[in-house]
């Protein structure tokens, strides 16, 4: 199998919203979860998709795992791989992207990387190196209260800069607006003045058109899906990539009884919980109790059973911005979130035993322990719920076959579990 394009995705719910959007643009993909066993049976594909749970553990784990997926990917034939990051760009000063990115850069030894979040489809922009959310910079929007990566700074070029190695440029609108010639003599500027990485401004899709076919010259990009986007169009268009009909790879039905779990603490995601209550019976976990045994999570199984015969149940330890920081100070911030983790992947576990075949997870870190702990070693994309949120079934599953939703804490509207689970059969 000789790969067009390797991404290497930082959380599961960013890794299907990345092979979402290469599927939509026509190639043919897959999301794997980890480095790909040698016996997994893979389809004839275009793109792959490795994701790794490496967004806020230790950065040199985070660099370790990043390489050996960059390995696999280039030992397959791929000649640029793209790090996919959060499209907030979720990431302390002390990491993971810079070190990954400086990392993977050594390794393929590239010159100055194209660097962006941009996704103007879901409302995430860049402009004079400043991320927007919406209308607002990303420092005054929710995820200034983000519980593991808290953005204090929309400044992108100052925030990469206090976490990598190199120095950071920028390539601005103006430049990405007069097309590729233009960025690429910026991006040789750059490279001259000793600049490792940039930055690089977007605004409309045609902007991420542009910068994709500039950064699929070179070895490495850093972005969200957008710049996946990109990418993809870059490869159809200059016919490296013959574009393949939709997937309906994961529209089967497979039966079962249906579940769903949100750990995310997003104002998106309280919405959709606050909306499920009406059409569902939803559980509230208690964090506190979470944290003292496994009581809690037995009482969530004890409450889900009997009620999964007359339809979806909701299962919740999503909690206010105040309500977290409050739970953070008791106990400690890393603490609180791997008991909330494991305790959700406890209960999705014993809820596969229980029959559930669909299953519906709001929030990355919340996403990524259940399908570790499900032992899921990839997925197929099937149709898309949300923008960047595609249903998805399960490949070498020890269950069987089943369908997943992983989402992002930010994506989806209101109704986001009902809109899942009419696509989830």
């Amino acid at each position: 199998m000789t790969l067009a394009l390797g991404c290497i995705a930082d959380d599961y719910t960013g890794a299907s919203d990345l092979a979402n959007t290469l599927t939509r643009a026509g190639l043919r993909t897959v999301q794997t979860i980890g480095i790909p066993a040698d016996d997994l049976a893979l389809p004839e594909v275009d793109a792959v998709v490795v994701s790794l749970k490496s967004r806020s553990i230790e950065a040199g784990l985070a660099v370790s795992r990043s390489r050996a997926a960059d390995k696999w990917l280039r030992s397959r034939g791929v000649s640029h791989v793209l790090f996919k990051i959060c499209s907030t760009f979720d990431s302390t000063d002390a990491g993971n992207i810079g070190p990954v990115m400086d990392a993977l850069r050594a390794d393929c030894s590239e010159g100055a990387v194209l660097v962006t979040p941009a996704f103007p489809e879901t409302g995430r922009t860049v402009y004079q190196g400043n991320l927007f959310v919406g209308a607002v910079p990303l420092n005054e929007s929710p995820l200034k209260d983000h519980p593991l990566n808290p953005m204090h700074d929309s400044n992108l070029v100052r925030v990469l800069a206090r976490q990598s190695g190199t120095k950071i440029g920028l390539v601005d609108l103006a430049t990405v607006a007069r097309g590729t010639d233009a960025v690429r003599a910026r991006l040789a500027e750059l490279e001259a003045q000793g600049i490792g990485a940039a930055i690089i401004d977007a605004v409309f899709d045609r902007d991420l058109e542009t910068i994709g076919l500039v950064a699929g010259e070179h070895g490495l990009s850093v972005g969200a899906s957008g710049i996946g986007l990109g990418l993809a169009r870059a490869l159809v268009s200059t016919g490296k990539v013959k574009p393949a009909a939709a997937s309906s790879a994961a529209g089967a039905a497979v039966g079962g009884t249906a579940a769903c779990l949100a750990g995310s603490c997003s104002q998106a995601t309280l919405k959709q919980i606050a909306s499920a209550e009406k059409v569902m019976p939803v559980l509230h976990l208690d964090p506190d109790r979470i944290l003292t045994g496994p009581g809690e999570a037995q009482r969530a199984l004890d409450w889900a059973r009997p009620r999964l015969a007359e339809g979806p149940v909701l299962i919740a330890s999503s909690s206010t911005p105040d309500q977290v920081a409050a739970l953070q100070a008791r106990h400690g911030r890393d603490a609180a979130g791997h008991a909330i983790e494991q305790t959700m992947a406890d209960i999705a576990e014993n809820l596969v035993k229980s029959g559930v075949r669909r299953l519906i997870v709001a929030g990355g870190e919340t996403s990524g322990a259940v399908v570790d702990r499900l032992e899921i070693p990839g997925f197929l994309v099937g149709a898309e719920i949300a923008a960047g949120v595609p249903v998805l079934r399960a490949v070498g599953a020890e269950a069987g076959d089943m369908l997943l939703a992983l989402k992002s804490g930010n994506f989806g509207g209101p109704d986001f579990f009902s809109d899942a689970l009419r696509l989830m059969r």
